[in-house]
């Protein structure tokens, strides 16, 4: 009978397996971002382009170690291979256990257990081997489905990986820049701090000469030493700067001083970026395929469940040889073979497998709801960050004018001052404009190439090229 039913158990394995089966979302995308124009592709030659359009060696000799040393990314990439291998296992749950054993075993039998006389000896021995299977019969999916689950779960681990990636890579660059920015600023206190003391010179050879006071000497002091007590502070932050680029690259917090203590100008020019449509760079966007691939699991982990619901099949399989003495293992008089077909059902647990089967559901509707929020979050920060990159350009040109104009105006106003026709009041006030514009200028820059680089993120600028798995229009 068992031969019989055999081919209709192959053919049930071959059948649907319970539960939903996952399509993937169809989101409904803006043509177009609301600050560009364009739809042109982001391919991986741009991506390649974009830090070289910086023209700076150090960045690029910086994010190759980001991404060969950072810490936080090989404890991702354990993770990753963690879920691998639990993938690996749960595929392998699918086929059959196949074992095998062999023993040999001595024993005197008591008075009680002996045969009656002349039908046996006191002492006998048994030797056996076998070769064993058992394979559940996968009749409504549970394991297909616990092995598609690990699958989804595997591919959010990857796209974990690739948004760690990126988000290392904004963040040493944009420690970096900052670094360059502040030390521009300290750049431009200290070039204050000397003309500034210039100032003071010639304050103090007029109040010798009899043509001011002590009132301007003290004001030219005063501003003096408040420029220099802004030094320390961009100090500070300067070296506790080089100390994060330090740690993202895997090194010591004091390792890059030497290297990064030279101050370089920050970027005139931005690399262009194609940012093309919201469809397109909600693809690339690894966050949106960890959510994605999340629901995909979370829809699997429903069929699991509700393969509960069902009684379990499985098929085991012995054969073997069994002998009281070693010389007649093999023979056919020794041969042992067993074939059965075992169910399991508990029927009383219908309860609280439909109470499985029902948070299982909600935790799919929650993971839906997820990557709905997660794909509006992502429209929200490029169009933010889309909007900051322009109004910053706009505004460090006008600043570029500003601090022009400042200048100037601090040399005429101390021309004026030497030839007597304003008091120094006017050339403090044209000194402090100067200073505040410069600092503004600088800052104003820096936020400039910042938001580009997290423009760069946001459209998923990814060290490696990304699958598409979600559908998105």
């Amino acid at each position: 009978m068992l031969k019989r039913l055999l081919p209709l158990f192959v053919a049930l394995l071959a059948g649907c397996a319970v539960g939903p089966d996952y399509e993937p979302p169809v989101i409904d995308s803006p043509a177009q971002f609301t600050e560009v124009h364009d739809d042109h592709p982001f391919d991986r030659a741009q991506e390649a382009r974009f830090w070289g359009g910086f023209d700076d060696p150090m960045l690029a000799v910086l994010i190759d170690q980001v991404l060969s040393a950072n810490q936080n990314l090989r404890v991702a990439v354990a993770r990753y291979e963690r879920a691998d291998a639990l993938l690996r296992g749960s595929r392998r749950e699918q086929l059959p256990t196949i074992g095998a054993n062999a023993s040999a075993a001595s024993q005197h039998l008591a008075a009680a257990e002996r045969p009656p006389a002349g039908r046996g000896d006191d002492d006998i021995e048994l030797y056996q081997v076998s070769a064993t299977a058992s394979w559940e019969l996968d009749l409504f999916g549970r394991l297909r489905r616990a092995s598609e689950a690990q699958a989804a779960r595997l591919e959010a681990a990857g796209a974990e990986l690739d948004a760690l990636q990126v988000a290392l890579v904004g963040q040493v660059a944009s420690s970096y820049f900052e670094l360059r920015g502040l030390q521009q600023q300290l750049d431009v206190a200290q070039q204050n701090v000397a003309i500034q003391r210039d100032s003071l010179g010639i304050v103090q050879a007029r109040l010798n000469a009899g043509r001011s006071t002590n009132f301007d000497v003290m004001r030219a002091r005063s501003q003096l030493e408040s420029t220099r007590a802004a030094i320390p502070e961009l100090q500070a932050e300067i070296r506790t700067r080089m100390h994060r680029i330090a740690v993202l690259t895997g090194q010591a917090p004091g390792s890059l001083i030497g290297q990064l203590s030279t101050a370089v100008a920050l970027p005139t020019a931005m690399p262009e970026i194609p940012v093309g449509s919201p469809g397109s760079v909600l693809r690339r966007r690894p966050d949106i395929r960890v959510a994605e691939r999340t629901l995909a699991a979370a829809t699997a982990d429903i069929g699991v469940a509700t393969a509960d619901l069902f009684p379990r099949f499985s098929l085991d399989a012995l054969i073997g040889s069994v002998a009281v003495d070693s010389s007649d293992l093999f023979t056919g008089s020794s041969e042992s073979r067993r074939v059965a077909l075992g169910i399991d059902w508990t029927f009383l647990n219908f309860g609280r497998v439909r109470a499985r089967i029902d948070a299982r559901d909600a935790e799919a509707r929650a993971a839906l709801a997820e990557y709905e929020q997660v794909i509006l979050e992502a429209l929200e920060e490029t169009e933010n960050l889309l909007v900051r990159y322009h109004r910053f350009q706009d505004r460090t040109e006008r600043l570029t004018e500003a601090s022009d104009a400042a200048r100037r105006a601090a040399e005429l106003a101390r021309m004026r001052y030497e030839r007597g026709y304003i008091g120094y009041f006017e050339v403090l006030d044209a000194e402090q404009e100067l200073l505040e514009t410069e600092n503004a200028l600088e800052r104003s820059r820096t936020a400039t190439v910042l938001s580009m680089v997290n423009l760069y993120r946001a459209l998923a600028g990814a060290p490696r090229e990304p699958e598409t798995t979600a559908s998105v229009q």
